[in-house]
């Protein structure tokens, strides 16, 4: 879950607190709000540019192409909308402080799991839609195609409802011990507290009002379906896509679209793992370090350190997709090379260049530039 404050803990039990390892296991809240803001920070700029030149490219050819683009639109829609939240994120990472209200802090964090989902389950969609047009490449239509727009529009309402708890697990206040050590911490690094300080991204503070099976019962299930499934779904695709390059089926095809195909089932396989693994792996850790679960002190800071990275690394896909385009996708880099960019410009923005000579009809045609 996403984290501010590593500081903050949950517990079950008036004993837990004692029984845990975190009353004498110091823990570095400076650390996650600097790495925050310096990815973030990082990302921003690349990811904007990355997104919005893959929206456009993709409305030049998506009628061109029966490979996976709907779900390529939509996933750099995904990642478009994680982006342009990040400028508030740094804001606050760097001033401690949200003077923008409680609805936009928590649609912001809202958004931060629903760029996160939708981003898992476009990939897996490419993924299968890929491997589909591979195996069976007569089958695709157009009424296909429309099915991947239908496949699109209820994963945004799955992936929406499903994301939902996490703000909604936000509404029932903040623990005043939480709030007491985000803004102490604030006042003691030299920074305002301000007035939405101490509930702006930091770890579900409510999940104390929940019993631990309750708890566990939620954390498996955001497991099992938003990272288990996905990555069996992606790793299958890549097992019978390789396969497929040592079979001869019925109709020859050629080597060369198989090996394309498996390039990009492997590398939306790659981006899975390298984004989303590591924080599915920390995430069920983190909450038993703020259960108090686990009392070793050398245990909690690798687990508290980790965990910020893994969050950082699940941000980076806004800026590894784009490029996942871009070496996966023949149109996409046609699109993007010199000659196709210059004559998709209206003809008043072209560079002017010297006249290459004359026509058959005897007038001078000017260069394309």
């Amino acid at each position: 879950m996403q984290t501010g404050s590593p500081a903050t803990h949950v517990s079950w039990s008036p004993t837990a607190g004692a029984s845990g390892g975190n009353s004498t296991c110091k823990e570095n809240s400076e650390f996650p709000h600097f790495l925050y803001a310096v990815t973030y920070t990082v990302i921003l700029v690349p990811g904007l540019i990355g997104n919005v030149l893959a929206l456009w490219v993709f409305y030049g050819y998506i009628r061109e192409t029966k490979r996976a683009v709907i779900f390529m639109i939509n996933l750099a829609v995904a990642d478009l909308m994680q982006v342009l939240s990040l400028p508030l994120r740094i804001f606050y990472y760097l001033h401690r402080s949200w003077p923008f209200g409680p609805g936009l802090c928590l649609f912001c964090f809202y958004l931060k799991y629903v760029n996160m989902y939708a981003s898992v389950y476009f990939l897996v969609c490419i993924s299968v839609r890929r491997f589909g047009f591979l195996m069976f490449p007569f089958r695709f239509t157009d009424a296909k195609r429309q099915g991947d727009v239908l496949v699109s529009l209820a994963g945004w309402v799955v992936v929406g409802l499903a994301c939902l708890p996490f703000p909604l697990l936000r509404l029932g206040g903040v623990d005043p011990s939480v709030a007491g050590n985000i803004t102490g911490a604030a006042a003691g690094s030299g920074h305002s507290p301000g007035p939405h300080n101490a509930t702006c991204f930091v770890d579900l503070p409510t999940l104390q009002h929940l019993s631990l099976g309750q708890a566990l019962a939620l954390l498996g299930v955001a497991e099992l379906l938003g990272f288990c499934a996905p990555l069996l779904a992606i790793l299958y695709c890549s097992w019978k896509a390789a396969l497929s390059l040592r079979q001869k089926g019925p109709v020859p095809q050629d080597l060369g679209e198989k090996k394309k195909a498996l390039k990009m089932i492997l590398t939306c396989a790659a981006v899975f793992l390298i984004c989303f693994a590591p924080y599915h792996i920390s995430f069920p850790l983190d909450f038993l370090v703020k259960a108090n679960k686990i009392d070793g002190c050398l245990a909690r800071r690798l687990i508290q350190t980790f965990h910020p990275v893994a969050l950082c690394l699940a941000s980076l896909n806004s800026c590894l997709d784009p490029a996942l385009y871009y070496f996966t996708t023949d149109e996409f880099r046609r699109r993007l090379s010199r000659q196709d960019l210059q004559e998709s410009l209206p003809l008043s923005t072209r560079p002017f260049s010297s006249p290459r000579g004359p026509s058959q009809n005897g007038h001078v045609q000017p260069g394309a530039g």
